[in-house]
């Protein structure tokens, strides 16, 4: 009431919204989870493994939607890729219409591609809900680090050093190999590299082919896990996917950038090393409950 008994009705605004601490956190943990992903998805330590160790012990709220989120955020870092190689891919995919050596190449790929698609096709319920299993991740990260390290200490003689011009029954095989990358924690680009080095290629050639297999590869489980988990994608979760493709792409980048040289000069022992101490800490965890 005023001083002369009339009502006074007062406005008062409504407070400013605020980001509830909930969205904050996930918006972080995606930035975290994208970080993961763009650093290790071209290296041999695997990138999914990693995103399910990591949401294993630091907690996803949907576990159906943290397995959709780690295969969706891989395309960021396969536009890494795509911004690095671009005037090279663009000269192999005008060529491959005149050019017999551009056209074997592109044919080499999909020879490469298709045994994971055809596999990851067939298996994908059985991999979502089976093999992506923390335990799984552990176990093979330290198997995976061992079969580095031997390859690595291997005196071999390689005969192809231009990722373009292996032997088409190579690149099936490569691409056999690749399928073993359905089970977290063995790495795409791991079974790829490996594969190439024992069947002829030099580090570096290896890993190259390896980014460029990457292409389609998982531009394909993106788009089939996308089309599988369309429902999952309302509201919040498509903020979070966008937040994690963003961030893997930048470190993707980055990774593509630099890690040819760094294979061609050291090898692949830190990354060995590196799996084996993941797959070690993450088995203690499990085994005191964490």
């Amino acid at each position: 009431m005023g001083d002369n008994g009339v009502p006074v009705i007062r406005f008062i605004p409504p407070p400013k919204p605020a980001m509830p601490d909930l969205i904050l956190s996930d918006l972080l943990k995606a930035v975290l989870l994208g970080l993961v992903e763009g650093l290790t998805e071209f290296i041999p330590v695997s990138s999914t493994g990693h995103l399910l160790l990591i949401q294993r012990f630091f907690g996803f709220d949907d576990e159906d939607f943290g397995k959709t989120f780690a295969v969706l955020i891989q395309l960021g870092a396969v536009l890494g890729i795509l911004s690095v190689y671009f005037v090279k891919l663009w000269k192999i995919f005008i060529g491959m219409f005149s050019d017999p050596q551009a056209r074997r190449f592109v044919i080499g790929v999909v020879i490469a591609f298709l045994p994971a698609a055809i596999v990851g096709a067939a298996a994908h319920s059985f991999i979502k809900s089976v093999l992506f299993n923390p335990w799984v991740v552990c176990f093979t990260l330290i198997a995976g680090g061992g079969i580095l390290l031997w390859v690595d200490q291997l005196d071999l003689k390689p005969k192809y050093h231009d990722a373009t011009v292996f032997s088409l029954p190579m690149y099936l095989a490569i691409g056999i190999f690749q399928c073993f990358a359905m089970v977290p924690g063995v790495s795409r680009s791991g079974a790829t590299i490996v594969s190439a080095m024992l069947l002829g290629a030099d580090k570096r050639s290896a890993a190259e082919f390896s980014f460029f297999l990457a292409i389609p590869t998982m531009a394909g489980a993106f788009s089939y896990d996308l089309y599988k988990n369309w429902a999952l994608m309302g509201g919040s979760n498509s903020i979070m996917v966008a937040v994690g493709f963003a961030t893997s792409f930048v470190a993707g980048w980055i990774v593509v950038k630099s890690l040819l040289n760094y294979v061609s000069r050291h090898g692949f022992s830190l990354f060995a090393w590196w799996r084996v101490i993941v797959g070690s800490i993450g088995l203690i965890g499990l085994a005191l409950g964490k």
